[in-house]
């Protein structure tokens, strides 16, 4: 057995505190759509600074992504798995970033202010467009549901790393041990 290499403490935390916002967002935005009065206000005054949060800890994990070497793939997973990898994390990124975006022009669009808290309002990124707040609502309905197909693909492909594969893929992300020898991570 060999030390993992783990990501660092900063980008570890940021990861799950990240997953339970994103988790706690999704199933807000669906609990949402589906709420009548008051209950509804109630979650789109949480959903609303919950999105921006999640917008400016995306930017922060994808500059440390790109200041801090990350723990290589292992050697032995096969090529294809390794672009899935890639390709699906420039989508996860993509969406952390994208989908607040919409949300946050769809609102101005709409000319809804976006309280962060009572307050503290962010300007409107886009002018008062009642067709373009209805495009934009489609997409960011569009958006959510292709990021909650790509964490639970995300999530699959964590416990394949951790249950069939054994390799060092999920506990570097968990801070736990590894199961490789030292020649499965050779290059």
């Amino acid at each position: 057995m060999h030390p993992v290499e783990h990501f660092s403490l900063f980008a570890r935390v940021l990861h799950w505190l990240m997953a339970v916002m994103i988790l706690a967002m999704l199933f807000i935005g669906i609990i949402m759509v589906t709420t009548v009065e008051p209950a509804y206000h109630r979650l789109v005054d949480l959903h609303r600074p919950l999105g921006i949060s999640i917008l400016l800890l995306a930017v922060v994990r994808l500059v440390n992504r790109w200041l801090i070497r990350v723990p290589p793939l292992p050697n032995t997973l096969p090529p294809i798995l390794r672009l899935a990898a890639r390709l699906s994390h420039i989508v996860l990124y993509a969406l952390m970033i994208g989908l607040p975006l919409v949300g946050w022009g769809m609102l101005s669009a709409g000319a809804y202010p976006v309280v962060m808290w009572p307050g503290f309002v962010l300007p409107p990124i886009l002018p008062h467009d009642p067709a373009l707040f209805a495009a934009l609502r489609r997409l960011h309905t569009w958006l959510a549901l292709i990021l909650f197909g790509v964490v639970l693909v995300h999530l699959a492909a964590a416990l394949m790393h951790g249950l069939l594969l054994r390799d060092d893929v999920l506990p570097s992300m968990t801070g736990g041990r590894g199961n490789r020898t030292a020649d499965d991570s050779a290059s």
